[in-house]
């Protein structure tokens, strides 16, 4: 099974919904996943998010169905002290690199400061839900990685967020948290695309067929902006 992971186009995230810019994103990433043999759609909650699958839904004639999991991230003191940047992820794991901290401990929230960010949270909250949503793909998780029982689809599609996106991939792929946030960020309709086998009653993991194909955005690029 393919599951091909989209982030939303250019946001107005105080509105919540695309800007002008970002329907075009959304029409380009429409055009370009058209040909992917997409069989189910998803999306986060978040207008923004829902927009950016409507383009793909309506030129595959499908349907999309919500998932408030995917919805974005957030982060900040759990107890009311100031944390680097309010604990912004990114901005957390640029600082990481550049005070030469490893960015592949395993559990980086487990130490100060990262135990008090809610961003903590967040991605724990994401792994429990994504774990629920393969399961109903057909691939139960068991360990490090998923029992193949009978996959559902050749190819779904999910619409998401750079920061809840990050999470995913962090427990689908066993990386931490932060070195996802800082080596494998996503442009706005960067698609990318994770490749489960077909053994039923085996384990199996993911393999990165894609990573962050924005090449249909080429002419229409803006700075990339991690945020709410």
């Amino acid at each position: 099974m393919r599951i091909i992971f989209v982030r939303h186009g250019h946001p107005n995230y105080e509105l919540d919904c695309l800007t002008e810019l970002g329907h075009k994103h959304a029409a380009a990433a429409a055009e370009r996943l058209k040909d992917e043999g997409i069989e189910k759609i998803f999306s986060s909650t978040c207008g923004r998010a829902f927009e950016t699958a409507g383009y793909t839904a309506r030129a595959l004639s499908l349907d999309v169905e919500k998932c408030e999991f995917m919805r974005e991230i957030g982060w900040g003191t759990l107890e009311g002290e100031k944390l680097y940047r309010d604990g912004h992820p990114w901005d957390t794991a640029d600082k990481m690199v550049l005070e030469n901290e490893a960015l592949m401990e395993a559990d980086i929230f487990a130490r100060e400061p990262f135990c008090r960010n809610d961003a903590k949270n967040y991605v724990d909250m994401i792994a429990r839900a994504s774990d629920q949503w393969m399961e109903t793909l057909g691939y139960k998780r068991e360990g490090n990685y998923y029992r193949c029982l009978q996959p559902r689809y050749h190819t779904v599609a999910a619409f998401g967020h750079g920061g809840a996106s990050a999470a995913q991939f962090s427990r689908m792929l066993n990386l931490p948290f932060l070195f996802v946030c800082c080596a494998m960020g996503i442009d706005y309709t960067g698609i990318c695309i994770l490749d489960l086998p077909n053994r039923p009653g085996l384990l199996v993991t993911p393999r990165i067929e894609v990573f962050n194909d924005a090449r249909h955005i080429r002419d229409l690029r803006i700075q990339n902006i991690f945020d709410r």
